[in-house]
């Protein structure tokens, strides 16, 4: 998971906006967002993706996210913050469009179902026990970690990959949605903060979406 540290904001100079305005800005950017990568799908080629040279589409995929998160982490200016969260959207839209091809719409749309009641759900957690997700996050993060090295090695050295990694791995994003949802309604609420909250739980939502599809997809194998 990219490390964002927007949720570590204690002061603002910037206006301070309503609770209903702020939560409504982060559901439109996500929306932005989600728009986005559907258009990405919707019109990009996956065969064309798949014949771009696999390091230079990773070294790009990180540059994009890395320099996007960076804009969003420093940036004071809601239009450069939402310009970086362009830069993470776009790169995530063509991961998310590589692996959707893989699977029938019947399943995708079933696996974008699932993720949005699970996200409304942890939300709705992460308000109500701020504390307790406060408390997991050194867990969260360890076992995100750990899991993340697990499924390396099970891929380039031992050449299989284990259903439990994902479930694993769906469950952490869990986790972490309500842990930054939460996060996010504790820092100062600008119309800048929202849109970097905005970003950091678009990328929780769209990890845990493409654990869920691969859950779904070897099910119905």
């Amino acid at each position: 998971m990219l490390k964002s540290d927007i949720f570590n904001r204690s002061s603002t100079d910037g206006a301070i906006v309503s609770s209903e305005t702020y939560n409504l800005i982060i559901g439109l950017v996500l929306c932005w967002g989600f728009l986005i990568n559907w258009l990405i799908v919707r019109h990009i080629d996956t065969a064309w993706l798949l014949k771009i040279n696999p390091w230079i589409f990773f070294i790009s995929y990180f540059a994009s996210c890395f320099f996007g998160i960076y804009l969003f982490n420093k940036s004071k200016e809601p239009a450069i913050s939402f310009l970086g969260y362009n830069f993470v959207v776009v790169p995530f839209g063509l991961i998310v469009n590589i692996v959707v091809s893989r699977y029938q719409p019947n399943l995708v749309l079933q696996a974008i179902q699932i993720t949005a009641v699970v996200t409304i759900i942890m939300m709705m957690l992460g308000v109500v026990f701020p504390k307790f997700f406060q408390s997991i996050r050194f867990m969260l993060f360890i076992a995100l970690l750990i899991v993340i090295l697990i499924e390396l090695f099970q891929i380039f050295v031992l050449r299989i990959h284990s259903e439990w990694i994902d479930w694993a791995v769906a469950f952490i994003f869990c986790g972490y949605i309500g842990y930054d949802w939460g996060r996010a309604n504790n820092i100062p609420k600008t119309v800048d903060n929202a849109i970097d909250s905005a970003a950091a739980i678009y990328m929780d939502i769209i990890n845990l979406f493409l654990r869920i599809l691969r859950i779904l997809g070897r099910r119905r194998r």
